[in-house]
């Protein structure tokens, strides 16, 4: 089942590669765009804002999981690369063990820590029951969420991003229907919405795992590689800790901001629990390219074929950055209509069409570091990643957002301002990072 990603048209593999990441990322995301369009046309605004609150803490949680099994995905990649089926397979032992004790922890935690929560997110006192009934049954639901993307992190390290898309369009699908009997018929408004979520996550472990066996995936592996392995440990923490760190630190920037809208009121807090879903749609090309980037780029370090890695990572900034520059274009016109999609509200409407043309131009900006983030990944330099998204965030994005919030009351239009001002300070840092590396690998190969 392994694919090399060391060969052929560079372009040709990197679009081929990236498109099953795209699409996958897509469906992922239409689970809180499902739960939040139809919580939208049977519940009233409260329940919106609970699923928009709530789900922003998941797809807090979300992120810095698959961020953890980036390591995995790096050094299963590098093992492919190398040629070395040994330290591929205790790669994905050691995952597996690392990951269902985390989750099995984390679902003990976050359960117990669920009023705390809603009230750092300075939620509306109208949600605050939907959003604690939201949070409990997608905190139980944390071990299938995990399973899943340790899953796919083994796929992609081996070259295929295809089988985890397949994975995550059968959960898509259950969620859908879930959602409408959930909350369509039997009415169960928020909570309706996390369980249908769960339950379809737990459907797409049990398929994959189900796939997995059947095709021999992994024909070498056997239970002794499920023993605990410093090294190889080390080795997944050493990319994948940056880089969840990293994206837990962002999305808490974007609850903080959050935070600063559900402070003004339940309307500027629904209007921006929607573009975030809305951007978290734009921003699938980027993210698609970092994760695509990663794994190819690692196969490729593995290999030896650095001059191959670093043209992997200028296609993907051209292609994602021309993307970028049209969704921001288009979203000039069609933020109002967009935004109308989930919520009827007219002043909802208004105020997430003035946040959404602002805030959308972070897709040109973000098309380059997240780029850079998966080329630094492939290096096991995520350190470098964490570095400028954490200086740009506490530095940039939550200082400008919180002025904006206080200076300019009857328009959210200054606050989208602040996430592609910070994506500014992260292209400067990561060209930077880059002239470093580069000058590296010149010296080592000279010496």
């Amino acid at each position: 089942m392994e694919k090399k990603l060391t060969s052929g048209s560079v372009a040709k593999t990197l679009i081929l590669f990236a498109l099953p990441f795209l699409l996958s990322y897509f469906l992922q995301t239409l689970y809180g765009l499902a739960d939040l369009f139809i919580i939208g046309r049977f519940c009233p605004t409260e329940a919106t804002t609970a699923v928009s609150v709530g789900g922003q803490v998941m797809h807090m949680l979300t992120v810095m999981i698959v961020g953890l099994s980036m390591g995995s995905t790096v050094l299963i990649g590098r093992a492919v690369g190398s040629g070395d089926s040994n330290l591929k397979n205790k790669a994905v032992g050691n995952t597996a063990v690392i990951f269902l004790a985390l989750s099995l922890i984390l679902t003990l935690v976050l359960s117990l820590c669920i009023g705390p929560i809603v009230k750092v997110m300075s939620t509306p006192v109208e949600a605050v029951a939907g959003t604690s009934d939201y949070l409990f049954v997608c905190f139980l639901g944390i071990p299938f969420i995990t399973a899943y993307n340790i899953i796919s992190s083994v796929f992609r390290g081996m070259g295929d991003s295809r089988s985890p898309m397949y994975f995550v369009a059968v959960a898509c699908v259950f969620n859908i229907v879930l959602d409408c009997v959930f909350i369509g018929l039997l009415n169960m408004g928020p909570m309706g919405a996390a369980l249908g979520t769960t339950i379809a996550q737990a459907v797409s472990v049990a398929v994959s795992l189900v796939y997995m066996v059947r095709k021999r995936v992994l024909p070498e592996f056997s239970r002794e590689y499920l023993s605990f392995d410093g090294n190889v440990a080390c080795s997944i923490f050493k990319v994948g800790l940056p880089v969840a760190a990293q994206d837990g630190f962002i999305q808490i920037s974007f609850i903080v901001i959050t935070i600063f809208a559900n402070m003004r009121g339940l309307n500027d807090s629904a209007a921006v629990g929607v573009v975030e879903k809305l951007i978290g749609i734009l921003f699938l090309v980027p993210s698609s390219m970092l994760a695509a980037v990663s794994a190819i780029c690692a196969q490729n370090v593995g290999a030896g074929e650095h001059e191959r890695a670093r043209k992997t990572l200028f296609y993907a900034i051209g292609i994602s950055n021309g993307i970028g520059l049209a969704f921001s274009v288009a979203f000039q016109f069609l933020s109002g209509a967009a935004v109308g999609l989930f919520v009827s509200n007219s002043e909802v409407i208004r105020l997430g069409d003035q946040y959404m043309r602002s805030y959308v131009w972070d897709c040109i900006f973000a098309a380059v570091h997240f780029c850079f983030s998966g080329y630094f990944c492939a290096y096991s330099r995520s350190g470098l990643s964490f570095l400028h998204n954490v200086i740009s965030a506490f530095c940039v994005r939550i200082p400008l957002a919180y002025y904006f919030s206080k200076a300019f009351t009857e328009t959210l239009f200054p606050m989208g301002c602040a996430a592609p001002a910070g994506s500014l300070v992260s292209i400067v840092i990561c060209i930077f990072a880059y002239i470093y590396i580069q000058k590296r690998i010149v010296r080592t190969n000279n010496d």
